[in-house]
């Protein structure tokens, strides 16, 4: 097409020289076109306007695709836009729901803050009511301890028994284990000692030595006196046969003499044999050490037996009394008259006489020591040392 317009083209005319006239160019006269042949201007214009109408649709194919891609792309940018409204939406109740939360919170926190702040307050007074009360429960035990044991050094020393002061010591002890306050060591380390102090002297036992005496003025109604004790079956007789001769013998030789003499002189023998029993049954050997025993009258056995029981109940009241000395002294002269005016052989004798030997050595008098140490840590302890 540009070939076909460049050879039907004129050719261009040579500007004209200087000094010379410009003329006019001068162009051919059209020539009508013959018949049967066709013109190529026609058909260039053809095919421009078949190119321009391909121009056109493609462009308006172009531009419908254009416009629904350009719609698709409003409804994808609408539809964003909704969705970034609903998530701004969202993202604003969102956003007023923390301010909310946080505003609770806030709120909470400072509620919380002011509780923890009483709280706090509220432990330190606490704190301050537990020791106070710790110092006045620590005092309380000091106060009742110290008490106790005055109760308990005096009742030992009406008493003087030892077991009353033992038994407040232990249970002061005993007390101290339990509270287990270090500052109150010093004062269980005390108590301990004068405990072991107090367990280390021998005391008498009152109450047992007085059920032993009870018990030998029980007996002295039992005693048997010498002067009215009886011959022992094995004594032998005044008279009697050979101690070498046994009986079976003797009596087996008096059948086989008996049996050969005449009857008036067997009875004559019983009666002489019945005589002198009567006679030796009168006659009695014993060896006194103290005669004074048997010169005494069953009647004065009466005073005698009462005698020892008043010196028995002296005893008693003397060591009730605490007076040892006068407890000694009503003993020793209780054993003098058992031994002198009691048959020492008998059993029962022999038991009063163990029984007043027994008090006689217990009883003695024994110093209790004073818990002094206790009273000092007690002491030391209540200042506050």
């Amino acid at each position: 097409m540009n070939d076909t317009s460049s050879a039907s083209a004129p050719a261009p005319v040579p500007p004209p020289l200087a000094g010379e006239r410009a003329q006019a160019p001068v162009h051919p006269a059209p020539q009508p076109p013959r018949a049967g042949e066709s013109t190529p201007g026609r058909g260039l214009w053809w095919m421009a306007f078949v190119g321009l109408l391909v121009l056109g649709v493609a462009s308006v194919v172009l531009a419908y695709q254009a416009q629904q891609r350009v719609q698709a792309l409003e409804q994808e940018l609408v539809r964003r836009q909704q969705e970034s409204q609903e998530q701004a939406t969202e993202a604003r109740a969102l956003a007023r729901q923390a301010q909310d939360l946080s505003r609770d919170a806030s709120a909470k926190v400072a509620l919380i803050d002011a509780k923890l702040a009483e709280v706090a307050l509220q432990r330190g007074q606490l704190e301050e009511l537990m020791q106070s009360l710790s110092r006045s429960r620590d005092e309380n035990l000091i106060v009742d301890i110290e008490a106790g044991l005055r109760v308990a050094v005096q009742q030992a020393a009406i008493t003087g028994s030892a077991e009353p002061l033992v038994a407040a010591l232990k249970s002061a002890e005993e007390r101290l284990q339990r509270v287990n306050q270090p500052r109150l060591e010093g004062v269980r380390r005390a108590i301990a000692r004068d405990l072991e102090r107090v367990k280390a002297v021998g005391v008498a036992d009152i109450s047992s030595l007085v059920i032993k005496l009870d018990e030998a003025v029980r007996l002295v109604d039992e005693l048997p006196l010498v002067a009215s004790s009886r011959v022992p079956s094995t004594a032998a007789p005044v008279g009697g046969p050979a101690p070498g001769r046994s009986a079976p013998k003797a009596a087996a030789g008096a059948a086989d003499t008996a049996a050969t003499d005449p009857e008036w002189l067997q009875w004559l023998r019983r009666s002489a044999e019945a005589t002198w029993t009567e006679v030796r049954s009168l006659v009695r050997v014993t060896r006194i050490d103290q005669p004074e025993a048997m010169l005494i009258a069953p009647e004065q056995g009466f005073f005698l037996r009462e005698n020892l029981k008043l010196r028995l109940l002296n005893a008693r009241l003397a060591l009730l009394s605490r007076q040892f000395e006068t407890a000694q002294s009503d003993l020793r002269v209780s054993q003098r008259a058992l031994e002198r005016y009691f048959d020492t052989g008998s059993r029962r004798t022999a038991h009063v006489l163990e029984l007043v030997r027994q008090v006689a050595a217990q009883a003695h008098q024994s110093a209790i020591p004073r818990p002094d140490d206790s009273f000092a840590a007690l002491m030391a302890a209540a200042a506050g040392r």
